[in-house]
């Protein structure tokens, strides 16, 4: 994230009248916002639910995978945590998904015209085909980002791409892809597979989608370890003729209905404005999802609880939602959008908050909208002054992959929290490793606590200065933002000029 370059002159004038200033940043009683942020913080720290709850959800359901038993539990788990919580107002928002899960894969790796076969350690990634069985030869495509894949484009039709995950040895100033954006690369320049190398030591297989639609891609994706990868990359360089892999697997995908969890606290004065705070509470199967998207959803419905036990009056009304089908390409907020869109509810929604992976926030980001700027350094100071720990970091840049995409392509405004993880934790993301082991309670704390905090500020100004884009601001936005090259990789840039 880019620090914010500049602040607004309405920012300096700001700085002269404080928090009782020019967005009104007062309690919804009248008192200053400082008395409310008070009580949130002592609620918070001595009675959060997050933690245990996320714990008993771990140990009770396991994975949370869209479209499986446990998918569906973890709906019930939200839905009935919600109620008791004292939400009268808690609804299923159900759709319909092509739920993908795996079944069998392999990964053989043979010199041509040779029987010395090595089998590597492999997991298929999402929305690869139901049924695959491919071989052909091994070409290395590095980073897999654009650049690299003209420079071979003359080459990879036929071939089986391999291509890092991440960045290796990145080049300054160069952005990473997802891995779905790189298996779409691959399929465009004429690939018959893919073989995506984790950066993570220690043998860590990654999973997750390798689709940018959600759908079932062409051709299968797999992912092998950083040592797998290595040891591959060394006999490629080493042997004489050219290496053959041969990928043969098997994965299930049907239709079936999955649920967004939503549970709404109606505004006092403005209840036509909504502002929306959500994460997704679906995760993938290779372990519980304790952090993507544990401590994000489960912050969500704890930020829920503290409005409750708090019995604050939000003036605008607050959505409190857990998707489902993030990891299968965002399908549950796709979903939502696609709802608001044809009710015409989309000009009503003043704000999504999306807590994805969010953890120990140190400052909030204004999602490169530089007209909020101003209202969340005013805000930030007054969280800092209620907890000096909270050290204001403000940024300033948006980004994509998760269920705040749809709502920002749409051109509703999007806020964040800059948190961070440690990178013993961020190893094991979409990983058989994340459990509940990795989660840090008094961090999932301070998600929850400074969140909330940001929730009820937003909630109850007087005025927001930022309202949804039209159709070309949004455009504008999303090329100022960096961002028309991976949608148009995704087959999202709707914009023809």
């Amino acid at each position: 994230m880019t620090p914010t370059r500049y602040l607004s002159f309405s920012r300096l004038v700001l700085l002269s009248l404080g928090t009782a200033g020019l967005f009104a940043l007062r309690s919804f009683d009248g008192a200053p916002l400082d008395k409310t942020f008070a009580r949130i913080n002592t609620e918070v720290l001595e009675n959060s639910r997050a933690y245990e709850t996320l714990s008993d959800a771990s140990r009770r359901i396991g994975h949370r995978l869209t479209g499986s038993d446990n998918g569906a539990k973890a709906e019930t788990y939200a839905h009935d945590l919600l109620q008791s919580y004292g939400f009268k107002d808690v609804q299923y928002e159900p759709f319909e998904v092509e739920a993908w899960s795996r079944d069998t894969v392999t990964l053989s790796v043979v010199p041509n015209r040779s029987d010395n076969f090595r089998e590597l350690k492999v997991v298929s990634l999402a929305h690869s085909p139901v049924k695959a069985k491919v071989e052909g030869e091994i070409i290395d495509v590095g980073n897999g980002l654009e650049g690299d894949f003209a420079e071979l484009k003359q080459q990879i039709k036929g071939k089986v791409v391999l291509v890092n995950i991440g960045l290796a040895a990145p080049t300054k100033g160069a952005r990473n892809l997802h891995r779905s954006e790189k298996t779409a690369l691959a399929i465009q320049h004429g690939a018959i597979g893919v073989i995506m190398v984790n950066l993570v030591p220690g043998n860590v297989l990654l999973t997750g989608t390798a689709s940018v639609t959600g759908k079932l891609i062409p051709v299968p994706s797999v992912c092998i370890s950083l040592e797998s990868g290595q040891a591959l990359r060394s006999w490629m360089a080493e042997e004489p003729s050219r290496l053959h892999a041969q990928i043969n697997m098997t994965n299930k995908s049907q239709k079936i209905r999955a649920r967004n969890v939503i549970a709404t606290l109606k505004g006092t004065d403005l209840p036509n404005e909504k502002i929306i705070v959500g994460g997704h509470l679906d995760s993938w199967d290779l372990a519980t999802g304790a952090i993507d998207n544990g401590i994000g959803s489960f912050a969500v419905m704890d930020i829920a609880r503290t409005f409750k036990a708090l019995k604050l009056k939000p003036k605008r009304t607050i959505q409190f939602v857990l998707f489902m089908g993030e990891e299968q390409g965002l399908l549950g907020s796709r979903a939502m959008v696609a709802n608001l869109k044809r009710r015409k509810e989309l000009d009503q929604l003043r704000y999504v908050l999306n807590l994805d992976m969010t953890n120990d926030p140190k400052g909030l980001n204004a999602f490169g909208r530089s007209d909020m700027t101003a209202m969340l350094t005013e805000l930030g100071e007054t969280m800092k002054r209620t907890d000096p720990a909270f050290a204001n970091q403000l940024s300033n840049q948006a980004g994509l992959h998760s269920d705040h995409q749809p709502f920002m392509l749409e051109g509703v405004p999007i806020v964040g929290m800059n948190g961070h993880l440690d990178r013993s934790v961020l190893d094991c993301y979409h990983a058989d490793c994340d459990r509940l082991n990795l989660v840090n309670a008094e961090q999932l704390k301070n998600t929850v606590r400074y969140s909330t905090m940001l929730l009820y500020a937003l909630a109850n100004a007087e005025t927001i200065p930022t309202r949804r884009q039209t159709d070309t601001q949004t455009r504008d936005y999303l090329v100022t933002q960096g961002l028309r090259t991976p949608l148009q990789i995704a087959n999202e840039w709707r914009w023809k000029e």
